[in-house]
Order: structure tokens, then C-alpha cells, then sequence
């Protein structure tokens, strides 16, 4: 049997987490110990005694919810589970890109402080928000960004019934307020500080390009699927790739199904939350998703 390794994205975090994690696994704590040192801060602080207002700050959820993940995966890689794909949602890719050696692990703790710091100074320079469309067609949604004024635009595919839009405030709320008058369930304002996977986020994106030039990158182990594209990625220029990633949508829902298609039809969510086992219940019925982010998870798995 083939395990793939679903790594969740921003607006995961929430209080004390990874602590079960951090507590009962030798590896785990390895994870939380090589994030202190390589960024400079106490990250275990930030896990596991920050509220939740200052945990759902760009510059720390990021490190945050990639340090959590990387510890359930070394968690798991401690007991002798084997991963053999991987993908990961938003800024989850950053942490299959760690999961799959294309980054060390210090260098992928680099990228994701930079990141976080990036687009926390692009979402305080701009009044932008998002909104969770639930209950209408893909198509209805585009349509009505594309006719709104203004910058805003569909972002995040996640499953059937549910497209993330973002964009400007006034030009995002005027979308969202169009989408239920054209029969959307609701119109969901996501707890984030900007207008993430748009062309507002162009000038970070720029600059972490810039930065990323100095990484070093890798064959990968094993197959990641990326955001981008929802195909297997290509390793070939990957700053541009990153610089190309924080502005383009995330192709949840096509990336998933690939996967499926390519026989990867076991998932486990390594990280804070459950919400991309939620949506693969909706992308397939074929794919079987389980959320680990406790050592009572992990055993589960091992057992």
C-alpha cells in the first residue's frame, strides 16, 4: 500500500499545537529544537503558550504550522511508516518540499520565516481579505469575480462546492454578497491577514524569488504534486516556481484527483487540523484520508 503525505496550509493553527507530539517523540522534538535554532526563536513558545490572536499571524502561523507538520512526519518516519507522495496545501508545499529532501530541513525553515515575514508585509501594505464560497459552481464564482471591479479572484479549488475567493476588501466583499445572491450557500470571511494567491502579493513573491536563489534544492525522494499545476512538480527552476506558487491558485481539488488517478489513494494529514481530510471525502470516494497530529494518532497508524 502507497501512503501520501497531505501537509495543510495556513489557518490550521491553533493553541498548544504539536505539544502531544513534542512531548512523546525523540524525533518530533528534534523538529521543534532545529526550528528554534535555524529561526532564531523560541518556536515551541509560539506552539504550545501563544493565543490564538497571535498564533494567526502570518509571520508566525507559517513557521508554526510547518513545524508541527514536519514533527508529525518525523514522527511517523520514527516508527517506520514510509511515505511514498506527497503534497501540500499553500504553504504545505513547503513542507512536502522539506518531506521530500528537495530542501534540507533548516533550509526549508529559512524559506517559510522569509515567506512569512514577506507576505505579512505585503498583507499590512494592502486591505485585502478572503472569502470560502460554499454550495456553487466553479464557473458562477470566476464568472462573478471577473465582472466585479476591482481585484478579486477565485484562489483556492478546494473541493466540489467550494471555491476560495480573495482579492481587494471592497472587491472581494462586493463578490462574495454576488455569489449568495446568485445561490451560494454562504460567504465565509477566512480568519487571514491578506489576499493571499493574488497579484497583491506580487511583490513578496518577487523578493522570495530573490531569496530562494540562494537555496540549495535537490532531487526530490519522492513524487510532490504541486499547487501550481496539480501535476507532479518540476524541479528545474524552482525560485521561479516559488515566485510563481504565492501568486497562482491552488489547485486543491485537480492536484487530489491526480493523485488518485496515479494510484496515491491513501492519505495522511501530517499537521495542526482536519481540514484536507475533510475535502478529500469530497474529491474522491476512493481516497482515504486520516488527520494525524497527536502521538495517539501516530500509533493509530501503526497499529
Amino acid at each position: 500500500m502507497t501512503i501520501t503525505a497531505f501537509f495543510p496550509g495556513q489557518g490550521a493553527q491553533h493553541e498548544q499545537m504539536g505539544l502531544s507530539l513534542y512531548e512523546n517523540s525523540e524525533a518530533a522534538k528534534r523538529i521543534f529544537e532545529c526550528a528554534g535554532d535555524v529561526t532564531g526563536q523560541s518556536v515551541t513558545k509560539l506552539c504550545f503558550e501563544s493565543p490564538m490572536e497571535e498564533l494567526s499571524r502570518t509571520i508566525n502561523s507559517q513557521i508554526a504550522i510547518f513545524t508541527c507538520s514536519m514533527a508529525a512526519f518525523a514522527a511517523l518516519q520514527e516508527r517506520g511508516v514510509e511515505i511514498d507522495a506527497c503534497a501540500g496545501f499553500s504553504l504545505g508545499e513547503y513542507t512536502a518540499l522539506a518531506a521530500s529532501g528537495i530542501v534540507s530541513l533548516e533550509d526549508g525553515f529559512r524559506l517559510v520565516q522569509k515567506r512569512g515575514e514577506l507576505m505579512q508585509k505585503a498583507a499590512d501594505s494592502t486591505d485585502g481579505c478572503m472569502y470560502a464560497i460554499l454550495g456553487l459552481d466553479d464557473a458562477v464564482v470566476e464568472k462573478i469575480c471577473a465582472e466585479t471591479e476591482g481585484v478579486v479572484l477565485p484562489v483556492n479549488y478546494n473541493c466540489k462546492g467550494q471555491l476560495v475567493i480573495a482579492g481587494e476588501r471592497a472587491a472581494a466583499e462586493a463578490a462574495g454578497a454576488a455569489c449568495k445572491e446568485a445561490g451560494a450557500r454562504r460567504a465565509v470571511p477566512l480568519a487571514v491577514s491578506g489576499a493571499f494567491h493574488t497579484p497583491l502579493m506580487a511583490p513578496a513573491a518577487a523578493e522570495l524569488r530573490e531569496f530562494a536563489s540562494s537555496i540549495a534544492f535537490h532531487a526530490p525522494s519522492m513524487p510532490l504534486y504541486t499547487n501550481v499545476t496539480g501535476a507532479i512538480l518540476k524541479t528545474d527552476d524552482m525560485p521561479a516556481h516559488l515566485e510563481k506558487h504565492m501568486v497562482s491558485p491552488v489547485r486543491w481539488k485537480e492536484l487530489a484527483a491526480n493523485m488518485v488517478a496515479d494510484g496515491h489513494k491513501t492519505a495522511l494529514e501530517l499537521g495542526p487540523g482536519k481540514t484536507l481530510t475533510g475535502f478529500a471525502r469530497r474529491i474522491s470516494k476512493e481516497l482515504s484520508c486520516s488527520a494525524v497530529e497527536t502521538m495517539e494518532n501516530v500509533l493509530s497508524v501503526v497499529e
